[in-house]
C-alpha cells in the first residue's frame, strides 16, 4: 500500500471517527434535553398533584372544624339547657327551702308557745300534786284511825288481795293462749296432713287374692282327682295345701293359710289343667316350676316398690319380703299397697314440716315388712320387723318405724310419728277397707254403749262412719270442767277398750238454756 492510500485511509478513519464524536454529542444533547422536558412534565404533574392534595386537605380540614364547630354547638346548647333546667330547679329549692324556714320559724313560735303553756301546767300539776299528797296523807291517817290497822298490816292485806286477782288474771291469760295456741297447732297439723294426703292421689281399694281356679267342665273334676285319688295326693304334697272339691260346678277350691303356697297351688293348678296332662310326676315338675317363677315375680314385684316409692340400696331379703306382702291383705287392703301408700304420705309429711323425706318413705314402706313373715317368727309383725330390719342393717330410724307404727312402745323419734299418721291416713280412707255390715254396726253400738256409762252423759251419737262420737252432756248435773274430763274419760275408754284403724273424734256438748215468758 502507498502513503497517499495511507493517508487516505487515516483520514477517512479521523473523519468518520469526528463524524461519530459530533453524531454522540448531538445524540446525548438530544437525550439530555428530553430527560430535561420529561423531568420538567414529572415536577408540574407533582406540583399539581401537591396542589390537589392540599386542597382535599384542606377542604377536609374545613369539612372537619365544621362539624366539630356543630358539635360543639349542640354540647353549647345541651349545656345550657342543663344549665337553665338546674336553676329552675334551684330556683324551686331555694322557693321550697324559703317556705320551710317560714314552716319552722311558725314552729318555733307554736313551740315557745306550747313550752310556755307546758311550763304553767306543770307548775298547776306541782301545785295539785302537792295538794293530794296532803290530802293522801290526811286520808291514810283517817284510814288507819277507821280500820285501825298499821301500815305494814295495811300494805300486807292489799298485796295479798292483789296477788289473788293477779292469779286469777294470769290463770285466764295462759288458758286462752293455750286454747288459741291449741286450735293454731290443730289448724297446721290438719293443713299439713291433707296436702300430703291430696299430693298422693291412688286407688282407695287394692285387688285381692283369689283361692278359686276355674275348670271347663266337672270331668276335669275326676283327673284332677285322679285313679283312687294319686293326683290330688301329689299335689297336695307337693304344694302343701288342701284341694277342696265339691258339687260346685265349674270350681275347685284352693285352701292354704300361706298365702305364697295357695298362689303358687293356684297357679300349678291352672297350669295343668290348661296342660291336660295330670299325674304325679307332671305335678311335681309344673309345681317346682311355678315355685321358682313365682319367687322371680315375688323379687320383682318388690324390686317395683322400691322404684316406685324411690327407696333405694334395700336389702336382697327384705326386696323379696316386700314382694310377699302383694299376697297378703288386711281388712281386704293389699298390704303391699298399703306400705307404698305409707311411704309416700309420711315422706310428704316429712317434707311439709321441713324433715328428711327419703328415709321418711323408707320407713313408711318398710313399716309392715314382718306381716311377710310372721307366721315363720314367733310375736307380732311389729317386732318381726324390726329383727329383721336391725338383722340386715337399716337406719335406726326405720327399725324404731317399724316397732313403734302402732304405739306398742314409747316413740321418742320424729319418723315413727309420721310413719303413725301415715299408716292411719292410709287405713281409714273412704273404702280403703271393707266390713261387713253387722261388724260395721256392733263397732257403732260399743261406741255408744261405752260413752253412755258415765254419769252425766245423757245422750251419745256415733258419725261418720265411726270417726266421730257426739256427747250431749247434762248441763245440771256436770260443769265445763268435769265436761273436760268426761271427754278425756271417754277417749281412754276407747284407746283401752277398742282395737280401730285411724283416730276417733270425741266432742261433748254441753249446753244450758234459760227460758221465761213475758206476760
Amino acid at each position: 500500500m502507498t502513503v497517499g492510500e495511507i493517508l487516505i485511509v487515516v483520514f477517512v478513519a479521523l473523519l468518520s471517527a469526528g463524524l461519530t464524536f459530533v453524531l454522540v454529542r448531538m445524540l446525548d444533547r438530544l437525550r439530555r434535553r428530553d430527560a430535561e422536558s420529561e423531568a420538567h412534565e414529572i415536577v408540574d404533574k407533582a406540583k399539581v398533584e401537591v396542589e390537589n392534595r392540599r386542597r382535599e386537605a384542606e377542604l377536609k380540614i374545613k369539612e372537619e372544624a365544621l362539624q366539630q364547630q356543630a358539635e360543639s354547638e349542640k354540647e353549647l346548647r345541651r349545656l345550657r339547657g342543663e344549665l337553665h333546667e338546674r336553676e329552675r330547679l334551684l330556683d324551686k329549692r331555694q322557693d321550697a327551702l324559703e317556705e320551710q324556714a317560714e314552716l319552722v320559724r311558725k314552729q318555733e313560735k307554736m313551740v315557745e308557745s306550747t313550752q310556755r303553756k307546758l311550763t304553767e301546767r306543770i307548775q298547776d300539776v306541782n301545785r295539785r300534786k302537792d295538794e293530794l299528797s296532803k290530802l293522801f296523807d290526811l286520808q291514810r291517817q283517817t284510814l288507819h284511825e277507821l280500820s285501825g290497822l298499821s301500815k305494814q298490816e295495811a300494805t300486807q292485806q292489799l298485796l295479798e288481795n292483789l296477788d289473788g286477782q293477779l292469779q286469777k288474771e294470769t290463770g285466764a291469760v295462759i288458758m286462752a293462749h293455750e286454747k288459741k295456741l291449741a286450735e293454731i297447732c290443730d289448724q297446721k297439723s290438719r293443713e299439713v296432713v291433707l296436702t300430703a294426703i291430696q299430693r298422693y292421689a291412688a286407688a282407695h281399694t287394692a285387688e285381692t287374692t283369689t283361692s278359686t281356679v276355674g275348670i271347663p267342665n266337672d270331668e276335669m273334676k275326676g283327673r284332677i282327682i285322679g285313679r283312687e285319688g294319686r293326683n290330688i295326693r301329689a299335689f297336695e304334697k307337693a304344694t302343701g295345701v288342701d284341694v277342696i272339691i265339691d258339687d260346685t260346678p265349674g270350681v275347685v277350691i284352693v285352701s292354704a293359710f300361706d298365702t305364697i303356697r295357695r298362689e303358687v297351688a293356684r297357679l300349678a293348678l291352672d297350669k295343668l289343667i290348661t296342660d291336660g296332662r295330670i299325674h304325679p310326676t307332671r305335678i311335681e315338675e309344673i309345681v317346682t316350676n311355678t315355685q321358682r317363677e313365682l319367687e322371680r315375680h315375688i323379687q320383682k314385684l318388690g324390686e317395683q316398690a322400691c322404684q316406685e316409692a324411690e327407696v333405694h340400696n334395700v336389702h336382697e331379703r327384705l326386696v323379696n319380703l316386700l314382694g310377699r306382702l302383694q299376697f297378703l291383705t288386711s281388712y281386704s287392703q293389699n298390704v303391699l299397697r298399703h306400705s307404698i301408700e305409707v311411704a309416700f304420705i309420711a315422706g310428704m309429711l316429712a317434707e311439709e314440716i321441713g324433715m328428711d323425706g327419703k328415709l321418711a318413705r323408707r320407713c313408711g314402706l318398710l313399716h309392715d315388712i314382718g306381716k311377710a313373715a310372721d307366721h315363720e317368727m314367733e310375736g307380732g309383725h311389729p317386732k318381726i320387723g324390726g329383727d329383721l330390719l336391725k338383722r340386715y342393717g337399716e337406719r335406726p330410724e326405720v327399725i324404731h318405724a317399724a316397732l313403734g307404727h302402732h304405739e306398742d312402745l314409747r316413740i321418742d323419734n320424729p319418723y315413727t310419728v309420721l310413719v303413725s299418721a301415715a299408716d292411719a291416713c292410709s287405713a281409714s280412707r273412704p273404702g280403703a277397707r271393707r266390713e261387713t255390715l253387722e261388724r260395721y254396726v256392733k263397732r257403732m253400738e260399743e261406741l255408744e254403749t261405752i260413752a253412755n256409762k258415765f254419769a252425766g252423759v245423757e245422750q251419745a251419737y256415733a258419725i261418720q262412719a265411726g270417726r266421730e262420737l257426739r256427747v250431749i252432756v247434762s248441763a245440771k248435773e256436770t260443769t265445763d270442767e268435769s265436761a273436760a274430763k268426761i271427754c278425756h274419760d271417754i277417749v281412754t275408754a276407747f284407746e283401752q277398750q277398742l282395737t280401730y284403724p285411724g283416730e276417733i273424734k270425741v266432742t261433748v256438748l254441753r249446753e244450758t238454756r234459760h227460758v221465761e215468758m213475758a206476760r
